[in-house]
């Protein structure tokens, strides 16, 4: 098939076109026989490749999810072109990596979400979340991004791993940076790639890898030092342990991941509740019966991770399909969200969905988001708080959208109480 001007989904023009028609783009594509093949963008400094497949349905999806031993994480699973060394110090982490080595990193940084530490940190959460509040009330609203969805999970991320709130703003300004790379706001690189453009954005992500990279790294050898029973101090401490490098790839890896995933969903779910007024007096005349499905129906529609790549170890049949060793693949969460063999109506936001079998997190698999039930918290726990002091909140005219084919990011969204 050749690609069409609207289903060019290496192309930034693209990754800029309204929502709306982005996802009938990946319907269309979902209608046809077999994964569309598309021809890879080249970057400069960086590089690129013959292209990729574009895996856009649910079964896809999780087929390839499931089958790490061929569907592989490496070289990178969080860029399309292959990751220069100097970029892979930084954000590398163990999203790029298979077994055996990846069960070790996953083990060792699973303690961080053990059920028993997770539940230590309700009190802290509630009272996050009622300080992020009682500062949206008294500053009056304005941006609800700034003031609210994007503190909470980057405090969480900041409290856990121990990074003092001196240093909270400036994780947030590197993770824009970090995730926001293709965004000419963040980075100045935009649709247009060129040589000078993109020198510079590159500078900007790896002054800000760099930056996280050794925030983690000094707080990682003052614990070896002196532990203080803190997660870090779990982290590179007893048998098994994190090294230097490891410690900061890691922080990197949650603070954009846990942040940013999190963030994006509070965002998305004030604008969705507030579109679908029948849906947000369901929420609110039982919180606690339909806050969990809510939060699984807002990543659903929003899906906030819009892709991951995989790349073939052998030569593999999946649904119909031949891959050769070494193709490339793109596992579209967003489109395998909408696919309508597996949701009713799948461009309908209804909190009372069930099943809702969605890959927001990830596929099912080994590499799953390991932090699926804290992010679940923290939006259970930001919208109670919002929806009992602020119960006439709501959003005002569209959000300013991150220009991106990784996130599906929300910028700014005005708001009103």
């Amino acid at each position: 098939m050749t690609l069409t001007a609207d289903l060019d989904l290496s192309q930034l023009p693209f990754w800029a076109l309204p929502q709306a028609e982005r996802m009938e783009a990946f319907r269309k594509l979902r209608q046809l026989e077999q994964p569309v093949f598309v021809p890879e963008q080249t970057v400069p400094f960086v590089g690129g490749g013959p292209g990729y497949y574009a895996l856009v349905r649910h079964a896809d999806v999780t087929a390839a999810s499931r089958n790490a031993a061929v569907f592989s994480s490496e070289p990178c699973s969080n860029s399309i072109p292959d990751m220069p060394r100097w970029l892979s110090v930084y954000f590398g982490s163990m999203i790029n990596i298979d077994d055996p080595r990846h069960a070790r990193l996953r083990r060792i940084v699973s303690r961080v979400f053990t059920p028993r530490i997770l539940s230590k940190m309700e009190e802290d959460l509630a009272r996050a979340a009622a300080e992020i509040v009682d500062e949206a009330i008294a500053e009056g609203p304005g941006d609800f991004v700034a003031q609210v969805a994007a503190r909470l999970p980057v405090r969480v991320i900041c409290d856990m791993m121990g990074i003092p709130p001196k240093f909270h703003d400036m994780v947030l300004r590197r993770t824009n940076v970090i995730l926001g790379n293709a965004d000419p706001e963040y980075t100045g690189v935009g649709q247009e790639l060129s040589r000078a453009k993109v020198a510079r954005g590159l500078a900007k992500l790896l002054h800000a890898g760099f930056s996280l990279n050794r925030l983690a790294a000094r707080l990682g050898d003052e614990r070896r030092k002196r532990p203080t029973g803190d997660l870090v101090s779990l982290l590179v401490n007893g048998d098994e342990r994190l090294s230097s490098q490891e410690l900061g790839s890691f922080f990197i890896l949650l603070v954009v991941a846990g942040s940013e995933t999190t963030r994006n969903a509070i965002a998305y779910g004030l604008k969705l509740l507030t579109d679908h007024p029948d849906q947000r007096e369901l929420l609110l005349g039982d919180f606690d019966g339909h806050i969990v499905p809510a939060c699984d129906e807002i990543i659903r529609y929003a899906t906030p991770v819009i892709q991951f790549r995989r790349t073939l170890t052998r030569d593999h049949e999946l649904n119909g399909t031949a891959y050769r060793k070494g193709d490339k693949v793109l596992l579209f969460y967003n489109s395998a969200n909408r696919d309508e063999s597996v949701f009713d109506d799948p461009d309908a936001f209804d909190i009372t969905r069930d099943p809702n079998p969605h890959v927001g997190f990830g596929g099912p698999g080994p590499h799953y988001c390991l932090g699926a039930h804290l992010a679940r918290r923290e939006m259970t726990v930001m919208f109670r708080e919002l929806y009992t002091r602020l119960p006439g909140i709501r959003s005002v005219g569209e959000p300013d959208f991150l220009l991106s084919n990784f996130i599906n990011g929300v910028k700014r969204l005005r708001y009103t109480f």
